[in-house]
């Protein structure tokens, strides 16, 4: 008999976390099934053989072995084990730790979050937490050989907060670059980027700075030298490739990153990170080991194995938690209990 998964998405990013999954599954001759729950998913999306499922009693009948979701939520009653795969590797986060009483296993990427979510399932008991690595990192380890490239590749990915974005405050910057011919810049803006930001940079793209269309990040940052981020979840998938990432005005700076803080300096922290010191790339090997240690594009079939082991471990009851399951009741129209 066929083995079938559900993919419970919300949000656009979770095509590319759950794609290289869906590919291991389907490898190993299982089946997918896709349910976009929100306005921000919609049906063409999905690419031509990807399967959805547009109701709660076809889901029923689908009958998945387990659901996985990147988000904070999965509807308690969908059959299946509710896996939590996250939507980013950004551990430092508000309510990245946080246990909402929905999941029954919590697929973690490295050491720096195995520990603390081992310590919670026996805190709570009804999850189990076993680290594999994040399915959307896989393809990142199976990229053809590039060549050098003939002048320094950028790549400028900044974050779309308000609070938190670099991209204005490095416009001008960013412009007087562009002339010098010095530097190959690609920008590559998060969706929710506001519009007026995304025109500015238009009127000011040249030849040597290029607003890309890329749908994923992975091939940007495998051809770049060098990242330029903020505070951005690009930061630690850049940093996951190996690259040298520079920072403005980072939340919580670390010596891996080459963090700074005045718009000037962003040409002098170019070269920095061209030329990096023996010891930023040690202090990045070290945040590795600890956020993401695995680099065989395997952790997609690390997390279906998960689930094999947690299903031989057994389904614990979770928390009532009447207030979300009414809530994610709402959000599909389906008041039922059962």
């Amino acid at each position: 008999m066929t083995v079938r998964y559900l993919f419970f998405i919300q949000q656009p990013y979770s095509y590319g976390i759950l794609r290289p999954l869906q590919t291991a599954i389907r490898e190993q001759g299982g089946e997918v099934a896709w349910f976009l729950n929100g306005a921000a998913v919609h049906s063409q999306q999905l690419l031509p053989g990807e399967v959805q499922l547009t109701s709660v009693q076809a889901v029923k009948d689908y009958q998945p072995k387990a659901v996985f979701v990147p988000g904070n939520v999965v509807p308690d009653f969908f059959p299946g084990l509710k896996v939590q795969v996250f939507h980013g590797l950004e551990w430092k986060k508000k309510g990245h730790f946080g246990v909402r009483g929905f999941f029954d296993l919590y697929c973690t990427h490295g050491p720096i979050t195995t520990d603390k979510f081992q310590q919670l399932s026996k805190q709570h008991s009804y999850f189990q937490a076993i680290e594999t690595g994040w399915p959307k990192l896989d393809p990142c380890f199976d990229l053809p050989k590039r060549e050098d490239n003939q002048r320094p590749v950028i790549l400028f990915a900044p974050t779309f907060s308000p609070a938190l974005t670099s991209a204005q405050a490095l416009l001008s910057q960013w412009q007087r670059l562009s002339q010098t011919g010095d530097y190959q810049v690609f920008v590559k803006f998060h969706p929710k980027m506001a519009v007026e930001v995304v025109e500015q940079y238009q009127a000011i793209a040249n030849d040597n700075l290029i607003i890309s269309d890329e749908d994923s990040l992975i091939p940007l940052i495998d051809r770049a030298d060098l990242v330029v981020s903020d505070t951005s979840s690009a930061v630690s998938e850049a940093l996951l490739m190996g690259k040298v990432v520079v920072t403005f005005n980072n939340a919580q700076p670390e010596p891996y990153l080459l963090d700074f803080s005045e718009a000037e300096q962003l040409e002098t922290q170019l070269e920095k990170g061209l030329t990096p010191t023996d010891r930023l790339l040690e202090d990045i090997e070290g945040y590795i080991q600890q956020v993401h240690p695995y680099r065989d594009g395997k952790s997609s079939h690390r997390v279906l194995a998960a689930v094999d082991q947690a299903l031989s471990y057994g389904v614990k009851r979770k928390p009532l938690n009447l207030h979300r399951r009414y809530k994610i009741r709402k959000s599909l129209s389906y008041m039922r209990w059962s």
